[in-house]
């Protein structure tokens, strides 16, 4: 990586030197306080566009402004909001110099979003929203979605690799556990109003981010693609006619170190660009004895290109580029227990291996010591193009938004757990590919009535060629009879061997929509909110697996027992269908300090497809009949008020109540061949909760920031869900598990953050001196679609702390801690293939500290 990124830096430097400050209407001055002090990072956006810039350490700024008149916004923490109508660019004889005092209007209630497809404040608008500046997931170390949760703990992202990642908001969105292809996620996470279908997407880093929205609930008639519990709506720094570039390096123990490094200027009077890298790399921090390597390394590198195209004063075109790699040795799981199963003694794991002399090299997972024979390789590649325009039309702008984008999977799992060779291999390369258009309408029709229209389409295709393999120890742990003559049959040598299937699965799908939201001002502090989504979703599968290798034979005896560990199996799926969708909403502003809002919505997930193997069907049924799973159906209730309760503070609350029939979930068989999991439908389950989020100004040094959640997630009902780990070889073979927790949800989730700053110098540079502490906590979860007491997260907390010193030019620095008390915990805990009583955990980092310095020009 380190050449790469020398590669990389003299990239960004050639096109500093080489771009031209052409710059437009270019708007520059100074912000100061009432004693004549400048302040730094002080927003300044252009009212009515996506312009927006910040204040250096001397106050000073400068922005690209649209045809004379218009109209700024200044806004900054403690300080009243103003809204400056400017006529004429300011001269050097007559300087723009801006004063802004402290107010009771909070700059933190006043944060900038585009979630309604405009500029607007935080506060104002009618939906449960998180945001975090581009400036706070630096400075918090936020650099991938799994950061972000700490900061927003209504998010919840599960990873036992990039392929089965999961991302929830208030514990709904994906199934919990192995990912599936055949499904939608239920969260959408959208690049500059891109979408990426690949969940696997939030396990990489962000790239130059100026703002990270999470919407939390049903979104579906503001963006493209129909969601069911929220989204991840992320912002770029866009190209900037006025040279700017900034480089940030990192270095940590475990050899950590990460390189950032943005460029950005003008190519011409009409054309700005701007080019962006990220990359990261880290030592294993789980020691493999058998190889004598550590394992679960870092190694990501993404860059980001744009162009930013304006022919006229009411048009922008923006075509971007990004390719990011991760090529980790990486995402090995640690066997955290073993559970006795209701199957015979000879099946029990401790029997097996015992028979097989083989121990585990520690019976403690936080020793963090594998044995694992097959190596463990997560690589995946993920990337594309957009062309994105905006026009303003009448009173208000039209939008295109067209991309393509690929997502490449290349692994290698060891999924026993052990150092033995019962699956020696277990990888399914895929590829990804997809391609979106999106047109929408957004602005006034009315001085009473404003809204949002578009059309949205999908085509996406993915394909894997799947491998899975036995090894030498697979006849101990699939023998089901132990007479001796049968003993005899199981341990034939070489019959388990090499035998494996091969799969080829294939999904095609597309999806097309109409949607649309009124805004409809009834008073000035009342509205009402309506919004419409029609649906057309088609799905088409196709799953073949054939068997090889092994021993040769015609023996009908031995035959039957290859074919108790894998079969051949195939299957097609061919399903479309329809669906209307919407939400009302009732917003009232009682006064410029309280806001409320009640919203309900029906949404759903389309129809499912299984393409990861079945199991056998139970008596009456297909592998058709299995290989369709049910859209969802949800219904939702939400209320809310966000307040500025006290000076320089906002306190929002909301609750939360969302019922979901025909719930797709993901199920662990027994059976060798799923041992990935399938998708099945629950009949009902609900969740409801309240969520707090808050922000303090106790004077010009400290401030605090914090989010809680309660949430309360439970199958209604859920008749005929998997045997718990522990139940496995019980003469029935499904469970009502109705009334129990949902997994993967906490009752109790919550951050708190606190900062001290104090203005300094460093090498000459004006900026602030800090220290900071965050802390993020949850309870107790279940890591099991149906609950098992040996599959239960406990909770825990974790502390991470900064100290340093920061400003907007030159250099900054500051030492950073994670997981300061050494805190051992679990993210998840799942079973080994074949459900022979060992249970793997994917552990947390252990304490990582290191140093951070920052240079902006």
């Amino acid at each position: 990586m380190k050449n790469t990124f020398i590669k990389t830096i003299a990239g960004l430097f050639f096109f500093l030197i080489f771009s031209n400050s052409y710059g437009q209407n270019l708007l520059q001055g100074v912000v100061k306080t009432d004693d004549d002090s400048p302040i730094e990072g002080v927003n300044i956006v252009v009212k009515g566009t996506t312009n927006s810039s910040t204040t250096d350490a001397n106050g000073n700024f400068s922005i690209e402004s649209k045809t004379l008149p218009f109209t700024i916004i200044v806004q900054y923490l403690g300080y009243t909001t103003k809204e400056i109508k400017i006529n004429e660019l300011p001269t050097a004889a007559k300087p723009l110099q801006i004063t802004i005092s402290t107010g009771e209007e909070k700059v933190l209630s006043e944060v900038v979003v585009t979630s309604r497809r405009r500029i607007e404040k935080a506060q104002d608008i009618p939906i449960a929203v998180s945001v975090v500046t581009g400036k706070q997931a630096v400075q918090t170390g936020a650099f991938n979605v799994n950061r972000i949760k700490e900061l927003v703990p209504s998010v919840q992202l599960y990873s036992s690799n990039p392929r089965n990642t999961g991302i929830n908001i208030r514990g709904l969105g994906s199934p919990f556990g192995l990912t599936n292809d055949g499904i939608d996620p239920g969260v959408g996470f959208y690049v500059d109003g891109v979408y990426y279908a690949r969940p696997a997407a939030t396990t990489l880093d962000f790239i130059d981010v100026e703002r990270i929205e999470v919407l939390r609930g049903p979104q579906g008639t503001l963006f493209g693609k129909n969601t069911t519990s929220g989204a991840f709506n992320i912002t770029s720094r866009k190209p900037s006619f006025n040279s700017g570039a900034d480089f940030e390096v990192s270095y940590g123990n475990y050899a950590y170190l990460q390189a950032k490094a943005s460029v950005t200027g003008a190519l011409s009077k009409k054309i700005a660009g701007r080019l962006s890298f990220s990359g990261t790399q880290r030592d294993g921090i789980i020691d493999n004895v058998k190889t004598g390597k550590p394992t679960n390394t870092l190694n990501n590198q993404g860059i980001r290109g744009q162009l930013l195209f304006t022919p006229t004063e009411n048009t922008n075109i923006t075509l971007a580029g990004d390719i990011t790699t991760q090529h980790n040795d990486g995402y090995a799981q640690v066997v955290a227990g073993v559970a006795p199963t209701n199957r015979v003694p000879q099946r029990q794991f401790n029997a097996i291996i015992a028979d097989l002399n083989y121990q585990l090299p520690s019976l403690n997972a936080f020793d963090r010591k594998i044995d694992h024979d097959t190596p463990w390789r997560s690589g995946q590649d993920l990337g594309g193009g957009s062309l994105n325009v905006d026009t303003k039309i009448g009173n208000g702008t039209l939008t295109s938004t067209t991309a393509w984008r690929f997502w490449t999977w290349d692994p290698s799992n060891d999924r026993d757990f052990t150092g033995l060779q019962v699956l020696a291999k277990s990888q399914n390369p895929s590829r990804q590919t997809q391609f979106t258009q999106e047109v929408r309408y957004a602005g006034h029709i009315t001085s009473k009535l404003s809204g949002v229209a578009g059309v949205f389409y999908i085509d996406q295709t993915s394909k894997t060629k799947g491998t899975e393999e036995s090894g030498n120890a697979q006849w101990r742990f699939s023998q089901d009879s132990f007479t001796p003559a049968n003993t005899a049959l199981w341990k034939t040598p070489g019959l388990f061997e090499g035998y494996g299937i091969k799969t080829n699965a294939q999904i095609h799908s597309t999806s097309a929509a109409v949607f649309g939201q009124l805004d409809w001002a009834v008073t000035d502090k009342l509205h009402v909110l309506p919004g419409l989504r029609y649906n057309y979703d088609k799905k088409n599968a196709d799953y073949d697996r054939k068997t090889y290798g092994g021993l040769q034979t015609t023996d009908p005896a031995l035959i039957a027992l290859k074919k108790k560990v894998y079969t051949d199996q195939n299957f097609s799926s061919d399903n479309d269908d329809t669906d209307f969708s919407g939400n009302i909403t009732v917003s009232y502003k009682a006064s410029d300090k309280i806001n409320a809002y009640g919203t309900f919505a029906k949404s759903y997930k389309p129809i499912g497809v299984n393409v990861a193997g079945l199991p056998t069907p139970p008596a009456g049924q297909t592998l058709g009949d299995l290989a369709t799973v049910k859209p969802e159906d949800v219904t939702h209730y939400e209320f809310g008020i966000k307040t500025s309760p006290v000076t320089n503070s906002i306190l929002n609350l909301t609750y939360f109540n969302t019922n979901i029939k025909d719930f797709q979930t993901n199920v662990q068989a027994a059976e060798l061949g799923v041992n990935r999991g399938y998708l099945a439908n629950a009949d009902e389950v609900s969740v409801q909760g309240v969520e707090l989020d808050f922000s303090f100004i106790l004077n010009k040094h400290f401030n605090f920031y914090g989010a809680g959640t309660y949430s309360d997630g439970k199958y209604v009902k859920f008749t005929n869900a998997p045997l718990p780990l522990e139940e496995t070889g019980s003469s029935v073979s499904f469970k009502d598990v109705s009334g129990s927790n949902l997994p993967g949800v906490s009752k109790w989730a919550g951050s708190l953050s606190g900062e001290y700053t104090k203005s300094a110098k460093f090498f000459a540079n004006a900026g602030k001196f800090f220290i900071a502490l965050d802390g993020y906590a949850r309870s107790e979860f279940s890591s099991s679609p149906s609950a098992s007491k040996y599959l239960v997260v406990p909770g825990y907390a974790i502390f991470n702390g900064r100290i340093g010193f920061r400003a907007s030019e030159g250099l900054s620095v500051h030492f950073w801690g994670r997981n300061l008390l050494d805190k051992d915990y679990y993210e998840q805990l799942l079973p080994a293939g074949g459900n022979s009583g060992q249970y793997a955990g994917v552990i947390g980092d252990q304490r990582t500290y290191g140093i951070t310095l920052r240079y902006a020009l």
